[in-house]
């Protein structure tokens, strides 16, 4: 079989035509228990639905070839993911973390796993910091680029150097780029995570999580068994859903790659902007690391307002074409005040706007930022 393009992958590798009605398109299978032969073999190799569904599997062969890795495990949504990985180490691991990590999975390592893990929030993008946190019970090192809600970028090839040489296992958070933009197995990481609510999904209406391996190691069989007994798993429906959205992935991020580019640019001229984040500006710290690592930017970027959070605060309420809303990845533009959304120990600045530019016209959504800003 010819090297396919990942649009092609994106169609073709969730799909297959059904063999008892030769549908085009595979059908959902709600049955939560199969037949067994008259040997106690499982014929087609289904057993229980928590175990594994067709539907699950086609979404977990599409999941695994567009990140290039060779399995993947879907979970009911992204913390349930990130979960299964924290869930899969033996006690005492340590864990190094990014300080500005996505607060959904900080705060599981803090009020979930305190006595069990332990973990050091670190700039991971500083090396020297880095190798300083380093302990001989260091099992992981997570990273997350871009990252939520600063945008900042990893050195991923820099990071999984330092890891390699000290025997520790690196997982990647993509969820903002997606494969579509970066790939970081073939960057050297172990793993990746996704929140596949997100681009993956695409329009706001589905949960779901994943995690895609390099390689079938024993680490790997005990996320599966995290999987599998936990049950966190998402349902036919969502896995079909899911499976049919990331159709259109590809052609989707091209779309907002677009618009956010555009947009970040119109913002990093306003008189009132006080800093735009977003990888594919020059003015970016790390856009150089971006660019030699990732192959579009991204639908995310966040800006900070010169005269503070009550101005922030206005400008948000002031929009009509966008939606004050939490989450990220759908067709429909987003923003929030990010740093009400994580709580009192946010790090992220209160003037600080975070935006999910979405699928409209570019005019539009900079002319509703336009009119806000004033």
């Amino acid at each position: 079989m010819f090297s396919m393009k990942i649009e092609t992958i994106a169609i073709h590798a969730g799909n297959h035509v059904d063999e008892s009605s030769r549908a085009v398109i595979q059908p959902i299978v709600l049955s939560t228990t199969f037949e067994r032969g008259l040997d106690g073999s499982f014929p087609a190799g289904y057993i229980y639905s928590r175990s594994s569904n067709p539907n699950r599997t086609l979404l977990e062969n599409v999941l695994a070839k567009l990140e290039g890795g060779v399995d993947s495990a879907s979970f009911s949504s992204g913390n349930a993911a990130g979960m299964s990985v924290f869930q899969s180490l033996p006690p005492g691991t340590h864990i190094i973390a990014p300080d500005d990590m996505y607060h959904g999975l900080r705060n599981q390592l803090k009020n979930l796993f305190a006595g069990i893990l332990t973990f050091d929030f670190i700039d991971v993008n500083n090396s020297q910091v880095l190798l300083n946190h380093l302990r001989p019970e260091t099992g992981l090192i997570w990273i997350e680029t871009p990252s939520n809600p600063l945008l900042k970028v990893t050195d991923i090839k820099q990071v999984v150097k330092i890891a390699k040489q000290n025997g520790i296992k690196v997982a990647c958070d993509n969820t903002f780029a997606t494969p579509v933009c970066q790939q970081p197995l073939s960057l050297g990481a172990d793993l990746v995570m996704h929140s596949s609510t997100k681009y993956f999904g695409g329009h706001s209406d589905l949960m779901g999580g994943v995690l895609i391996t390099k390689e079938k190691s024993d680490w790997w069989l005990k996320i599966r068994q995290v999987q599998e007994y936990g049950g966190a798993i998402p349902s036919p429906m969502d896995c079909y859903m899911l499976t049919r959205s990331i159709k259109t992935l590809p052609y989707r991020m091209r779309g907002h790659v677009h618009n956010a580019q555009l947009l970040a640019g119109f913002l990093e001229k306003h008189p009132k902007v006080e800093q735009v984040m977003y990888p594919g500006l020059r003015s970016h710290p790390q856009h150089e690391i971006a660019k030699a690592q990732m192959t579009g930017f991204g639908g995310m970027l966040s800006f900070t307002l010169k005269d503070g959070q009550e101005e922030a605060k206005r400008v948000i309420n002031s929009l009509e074409l966008f939606t004050r809303a939490t989450s990220l990845g759908g067709v429909e533009s987003l923003i929030e005040h990010r740093a009400t959304v994580e709580g009192p120990d946010t790090k992220t600045p209160f003037n600080l706007l975070r935006v999910s530019v979405g699928l409209e016209h570019i005019d539009d959504l900079i002319a509703d930022l336009s009119q806000a800003l004033g």
